[in-house]
């Protein structure tokens, strides 16, 4: 099992047309073969700064939602919302 925390940086003014694109990627990321679970969390004092927390059957099932069309398709609703890459970080038990 593994974890992915993405870390996302938006547009200041446009966190709520934000949080109704990231909610939509996360629904379809729920239907993902291999997905568990997933939150959204905003950084204290930052409402722009935004981190999400994905849980994985394993390495294979992330990478194949990742580079998969839902996703893309999902995602150009978000990625013109954020001020810089998205920043992904691979987690696992050590």
């Amino acid at each position: 099992m593994i974890k992915v925390l993405i870390r996302r940086r938006i547009m200041p003014g446009l966190e709520e047309e934000y949080d109704l694109a990231a909610r939509s990627a996360m629904r379809a990321s729920i239907n993902a073969n291999g997905f568990i679970a997933g939150e959204s969390l905003c950084e204290r004092h930052y409402p722009e700064r935004r981190l999400l927390i994905t849980q994985w059957r394993d390495l294979a099932a992330w990478k194949t939602w990742y580079r998969s069309t839902e996703r893309e398709q999902v995602m150009q609703h978000v990625l013109p919302l954020l001020v810089e890459d998205e920043e992904i970080s691979l987690f696992e038990h050590c």
